[in-house]
């Protein structure tokens, strides 16, 4: 098929491969250029094979390039579109927009598109060099699954509007009923499958699950009204460490803990109406709340190796008291006692006389007194005044922990964590093995259960104190450098101020935030 002549060349067709022959020299690039503007099917191949022909002038037939047909449809790469190019003038291609849409369609349909195909409007396709005439439809992924769970106070002292803290209304203990509402969850949705251009099925993608983080030996899951939701297998207290929900046993002591109670042990968490007598202990897995107005006096131990320790009142410790939480201590006032907290102390008053250990100390910043004694901190130590006139030696101490060998504590603990929940999810599958024939079991089929739903609480006990030990070593690691003591009042001279190896004793009044500058305290 002849495309086009003139004196000096001619451009013919076949097959669709475009060919030249040069009559006589003397014809240019640019003079080409207008051929390619009116003729807008040929495609050049290479302009240096033209360039070559054209400067020659020989009379052989040369291939330049390709006759493209009047519509050109692309399907992209991910087929999910499908764009058309109208290589002629669309107005001698097309007549009205009816058959234009139709005609459209065939190519299509001929180049294995089967969905999505767009109708165009006649006023597109005059005005536009490249339209999308098909889409396919993307694949939908479901929702992700939903969790919620019961909303739990805070344990922490309510703050007046003065900025003390009122150690004497605190969310400590948080009692749930047998068969409570702990949290639920709306499963994730399955995804909607899509489909390409080409009438491919697109696969559909599924919402993500989120696993409801509870305790199996305390708290159970069921099915209910399409959701699956948690609930307390028995009345207690409710616990939420490490981002697991747990229903602890609860011990109500209605009055004091003396010579008609007896030492406690429990395992659990306790709560005691009136106070502990002297020289009497309570140690419980879970927290300790002693509510007495008047606090405690001269009781020998008060531990919690899981939880935190709340003594409403306060301490008069004689020299001979010791409390210690795995958690958090929270007092009104300690005289004379020994506190040691793995995480943080609260004191809404003063300290007196005391040894205390913890993460940070925080005696109230508006009042609150370090008197005597010693207050030893791994990150911070906060107080409104320490020492007195009479310059009572008070020693406040940072230690700052080896790096090296905390994490060498880490990995121990992280090896012994492993080891311990391969111990648990064994037990949980004979549990699990076990459950449904426990309408049936004789007498010492019941104890063996009962074995090991007691084994998979020691073990989970001990996973818990285990991750809370890691975890405050970590942090006691990822806050280096900032370790500081606080005094916003009145630091007495007779204190005496320790950050890692560095050390001074106050000889006048001062106050501020101390910390290691350049190497030396900041006094």
């Amino acid at each position: 098929m002849q495309i086009y002549e003139n004196d000096y060349i001619l451009l013919t067709e076949d097959q669709s491969i475009v060919y030249i022959e040069v009559k006589k020299e003397g014809f240019s690039l640019k003079d080409f250029d207008t051929i390619l503007q009116k003729y807008k099917r040929i495609k050049l191949a290479s302009f240096a094979v033209l360039r070559t022909a054209l400067s020659l002038g020989s009379d052989e037939r040369v291939e330049i390039g390709s006759w493209l047909p009047p519509i050109e449809i692309e399907i992209s790469k991910d087929c999910m579109k499908a764009t058309m190019y109208i290589n002629e003038d669309p107005s001698t291609i097309f007549h009205d927009e009816e058959s234009m849409n139709r005609q459209i369609k065939e190519v299509a349909e001929n180049v294995g598109i089967q969905f999505g195909i767009y109708s165009v409007s006649f006023e597109t396709v005059m005005s536009e060099k490249s339209i999308i005439i098909a889409a396919g439809l993307p694949a939908k992924k479901g929702e992700d699954a939903k969790i919620t769970y019961i909303n739990i106070p805070e344990k922490k002292p309510q703050i007046l509007e003065d900025g003390r803290a009122d150690y004497l209304d605190m969310n400590f203990i948080y009692e749930i009923e047998k068969d409570a509402w702990l949290g639920e969850k709306i499963p994730a949705q399955p995804g909607i499958p899509g489909k390409n251009v080409l009438g491919e099925e697109i696969p559909a993608i599924d919402g993500e699950d989120i696993p409801l983080n509870f305790e199996v030996a305390s708290v159970y899951e069921q099915e209910e009204d399409g959701k699956m939701v948690i609930r307390a297998i028995d009345s207690g207290v409710i616990d939420y460490t490490n981002g697991t929900f747990s229903i602890q046993k609860h011990l109500l002591v209605k009055n004091d803990v003396g010579l008609e109670t007896g030492n406690l042990t429990f395992d659990g968490s306790i709560t005691v109406k009136g106070s502990i007598m002297p020289g009497y202990s309570v140690v419980a897995t879970g927290d300790i709340q002693i509510e007495g107005q008047e606090g405690v006096t001269g009781p020998k131990l008060i531990e919690s190796t899981s939880g935190d320790v709340y003594i409403r009142g306060g301490i008069f410790g004689n020299g001979e008291t010791v409390v210690r939480a795995c958690g958090n201590i929270y007092v009104k006032h300690a005289n004379d006692s020994t506190l040691k907290a793995l995480k943080d102390i609260f004191i809404g008053s003063y300290a007196m006389g005391s040894d205390i250990k913890a993460q940070n100390i925080y005696v109230n910043e508006q009042q609150g007194k370090i008197i005597g004694g010693r207050a030893e901190a791994t990150h911070s130590i906060h107080s409104a005044m320490s020492g007195n006139r009479l310059e009572r030696k008070t020693e406040l101490i940072i230690m700052i922990p080896d790096r090296i060998e905390s994490a060498k504590l880490i990995k121990e603990r992280r090896e012994k964590i492993i080891k311990l929940e391969g111990e648990i999810a064994d037990l949980d599958e004979k549990v699990f093995s076990l459950k449904p024939l426990l309408d049936h079991m004789n007498e010492a089929q019941r104890k063996t259960y009962d074995d090991i739903i007691e084994k998979i609480n020691e073990k989970e006990s001990e996973f818990k104190r285990l991750e809370v030990e890691m975890n405050e070593i970590a942090y006691q690691i990822k806050t280096m450098g900032d370790e500081m003591i606080h005094i916003t009042k009145e630091a007495f001279p007779g204190t005496y101020i320790q950050i890692g190896k560095k050390s001074t004793t106050l000889n006048h009044t001062t106050c501020g935030k101390f910390k290691l500058e350049n190497g030396e305290i900041n006094v």
